[in-house]
C-alpha cells in the first residue's frame, strides 16, 4: 500500500511470530493459499469488476483505487491467493480435513462490494467463501463480524438472502459510516460507541447474536475476524483485549457445535497496532484449537 500505510506486510509477520512465541504454531495444520479462479470469484464479483482491476493493476509504481486503496504490481496476486485461502479453508472444512480454520490472508475483504474496492479491500475473501460454501450445498451460513469497522461489503453482497445471516458489532459513527440501519431482515448489526469496552461487546453477543443465530440455526459459521477494536490501536476507539476476543470466539464456537457440526472459517480483517494484533489473533487461534 505505500510506505508508511497501515495495512502492511508486518501485519501477517505479528501474527506468525507471535503464535511461534506462544507455542501455538507447532499445534496447527499450515497451508499454502491458491489462488481463486475467475470462476470462485464471479460468485459475489461480477466478471466486469475482476477484469476491470486486472487492467488497473501497474506494471511497476503504485495506482490508487481511492485514497485508502493502493495496488502495487503485487496487490492483484495477493487479493486472488486471499480469496483463494477461503475457498480453500471452506472445502478443507465442508470435506472433514479440518474442523475450522484462520485465513491470514491481506488485503482484506469485508469492506469489498461487488463491484467496488475500498477499505484497504479489493476482493470480499470472505463473501467467496461463503458463496461457495451455498454452492456446495450448505444451506444456511451466518457471519459474524467483530472488526471496528462495519462490513459493509458483505452486507452488501448478501442482503436479503435468506440462506445467508449477518450478525456484526462496529464502532459507529465511524468509516464507512454504513450499518446503523441494516438493509435486509438478515442483518443483525449492533452499532456501539466510542469508549465501549468487553462488557458492551459481550451484551451485544448475548442481547442480539446469540438470540438470532439460535434461530437461525446455521450449518457454518464464517467470521470476519478484526482484531481493531482492541484498546491499543489508534485506527479507532473502541477497547476491546484479548480475553475479549477469546470469548466471543467461544460462543461462536458454542453455536457451531450445536448447530453446524463445528465448522467455522475465520478470515482475517483489520488490526493495526502490531502487537496487540499478534496477541488478540493467538488469542482467536488458540480458542478455535481448542487449546
Amino acid at each position: 500500500m505505500g510506505s508508511g500505510h497501515p495495512e502492511s506486510p508486518d501485519r501477517l509477520a505479528a501474527i506468525q511470530d507471535r503464535l511461534i512465541a506462544s507455542g501455538v504454531w507447532d499445534h496447527l495444520l499450515h497451508e499454502t493459499a491458491p489462488c481463486a479462479s475467475h470462476e470462485q470469484l464471479a460468485l459475489v464479483h461480477p466478471s466486469q469488476y475482476i477484469e476491470a482491476l486486472e487492467r488497473l493493476s501497474p506494471a511497476g509504481g503504485t495506482v490508487h483505487l481511492d485514497p485508502d486503496t493502493a495496488m502495487n504490481p503485487h496487490t492483484l496476486q495477493a487479493a486472488f491467493r486471499a480469496a483463494g485461502a477461503v475457498v480453500r479453508a471452506t472445502d478443507m472444512v465442508l470435506d472433514g480435513d479440518a474442523t475450522n480454520a484462520f485465513c491470514a490472508v491481506r488485503p482484506p475483504g469485508h469492506h469489498a462490494e461487488s463491484r467496488r474496492a475500498m477499505g484497504f479491500c479489493f476482493f470480499n475473501n470472505l463473501g467467496v467463501g461463503v458463496a461457495h460454501a451455498l454452492s456446495r450445498g450448505i444451506a444456511r451460513v451466518a457471519v459474524a463480524d467483530f472488526d471496528v469497522h462495519h462490513g459493509n461489503g458483505t452486507e452488501e453482497l448478501f442482503q436479503d438472502n435468506p440462506r445467508v445471516m449477518m450478525v456484526s458489532i462496529f464502532q459507529h459513527p465511524f468509516y464507512p459510516y454504513s450499518g446503523e440501519r441494516p438493509l435486509g431482515p438478515n442483518m443483525h448489526n449492533v452499532p456501539l460507541k466510542a469508549g465501549s469496552r468487553g462488557d458492551e461487546l459481550r451484551n451485544a453477543v448475548q442481547t442480539h447474536w446469540l438470540p438470532a443465530l439460535a434461530a437461525f440455526q446455521p450449518e457454518m459459521i464464517f467470521i470476519s475476524a478484526g482484531f481493531d477494536a482492541h484498546r491499543e490501536d489508534e485506527m479507532a476507539g473502541l477497547g476491546l483485549v484479548e480475553d475479549d476476543y477469546a470469548w466471543v470466539t467461544e460462543r461462536l464456537m458454542d453455536v457451531a457445535a450445536e448447530h453446524a457440526q463445528g465448522r467455522i472459517v475465520s478470515v482475517l480483517e483489520g488490526g493495526y497496532a502490531l502487537s496487540a494484533l499478534g496477541r488478540s489473533a493467538t488469542a482467536h487461534i488458540r480458542a478455535l484449537a481448542g487449546l
